[in-house]
């Protein structure tokens, strides 16, 4: 019987609960075809707003720091996989190797405590200021069906006051009903209009400690990684200073792209002439005595015709104290450093304010490359002939310009 008797409440609070949502149902939809009125309250309206937009705010931020989390975890297997490849390349007998090794395990550790202290510091407190949204969200939802069901039963008592004939036994009973769904309703309600601005406040005070906190660890994190890279450069300097003598320089490589500034890439002549290569002679053997055979001239090979000129031109000057075609000494009436001349053999537009602007016949003196490693492959350093002997100021005058489109006269 007990069993029955349960089953006998259970069925009647499911259809209590049907008869509930029906009127409520109801109750909607009179009050959106406007034949029943609706209890309004914006002050609470623009709580709510402020509760979904602080909802939304408080996602995105969980979301991002997830994403930090997640970066910080992968810039600490790519650091502690870069440690390693050092540790496998640093041979025994160098000098710093244990050193070298204790750095990489103090590496390991700071990006793992790093790590760590973002969890508990930012994202718990982040995951339990989230964790109070939900229940409001739902004490919300049901304040609304509450709303819903005190406008229906408030409007259920007038109906029965101003019926024409009335039962007084009804309307003491729907007066029963009201006074419930609105005390109901009123609790709630007070309750939420205290709780949401006080959420919604809060959020300052939640925002400037989780900012303050990651902050606070990220400073301290680059401070303690920077004495460490400070450590393991101390330690590779002394290993530069043992092993001095085949240090590796590291130079610019061209680039297989399209140039860009700074890595020019000559347009092919007019003609479709081949790039005019000049003669490369370069003397051995010191002055022969009067009445001696000059100097022999060395033909060009593939790799040395595959050198910049100014490269060959140098290293000649280089050997001989002079170039050849200077005379043997510095002439005054050439700009310092000249090393041969060349004729532009067609027009040529600069592209560039550091490029020369050339017109088939112009002469060239070619100088070096302030700094080598500036040259491109197929570009020279010059100034127009007729410009220094007008001007003699080479800051001014000098440019570079694409070799294929000269050839040289001397």
């Amino acid at each position: 019987m007990a069993e029955m008797g349960s089953k006998g409440v259970t069925a009647g609070k499911i259809a209590s609960n049907v008869q509930k949502k029906l009127t409520r149902a109801q109750e909607k939809v009179l009050q959106k075809l406007g034949k029943a009125d609706e209890t309004k309250d914006e002050q609470f309206e623009q709580c709510v707003q402020n509760f979904n937009k602080q909802l939304t705010e408080g996602t995105r931020l969980q979301k991002d720091l997830r994403t930090y989390l997640a970066s910080v975890k992968a810039m600490h297997e790519a650091s502690k996989k870069l440690s390693e490849c050092l540790q496998e390349v640093y041979e025994p007998e160098w000098p710093g190797r244990d050193e070298a090794n204790k750095i990489a395990e103090n590496n390991d550790l700071l990006w793992m405590d790093y790590h760590q202290k973002l969890v508990d510091q930012a994202l718990l407190t982040m995951d339990t200021y989230l964790g109070q949204f939900p229940d409001i969200k739902s004490r919300i939802a049901k304040r609304g069906r509450k709303l819903v069901d005190y406008d229906s039963a408030r409007h259920h008592y007038e109906s029965l006051q101003t019926a024409k004939k009335k039962d007084e036994a009804k309307i003491a009973k729907a007066e029963e009903e009201l006074i419930k769904a609105q005390k109901v309703f009123e609790e709630m309600n007070v309750d939420l209009q205290e709780e949401l601005p006080s959420l919604w406040n809060s959020r300052v005070g939640f925002y400037v400690n989780t900012f303050q906190s990651i902050a606070g660890l990220e400073e301290n994190f680059h401070k303690e990684m920077s004495k460490l890279n400070q450590n393991l450069n101390d330690v590779l300097v002394s290993l530069e200073k043992q092993h001095g003598s085949n240090t590796f320089t590291v130079k610019a490589q061209p680039s297989d792209s399209a140039p860009e500034k700074g890595n020019k890439s000559p347009s092919p002549p007019p003609d479709g002439s081949p790039a005019a290569t000049p003669e490369i002679r370069v003397n051995h053997e010191p002055e022969p005595a009067s009445g001696a055979s000059p100097g022999a001239t060395i033909p060009k090979s593939p790799s040395q015709s595959s050198l910049p000129a100014v490269v060959v031109e140098t290293f000649s000057a280089t050997v001989n104290g002079a170039v050849e075609g200077s005379g043997g000494t510095g002439r005054l009436d050439l700009p310092p450093g000249f090393m041969f001349k060349v004729q532009a053999q067609h027009d040529y537009t600069a592209t560039d304010t550091d490029e020369l602007q050339l017109k088939a016949g112009d002469v060239v003196l070619v100088i070096p490359f302030q700094n080598p490693e500036e040259q491109d492959e197929g570009w020279l350093m010059g100034v127009k002939e007729s410009d220094w002997n007008q001007h003699k100021e080479l800051e001014k005058c000098r440019g570079v310009f694409p070799e294929n489109f000269t050839e040289r006269v001397q």
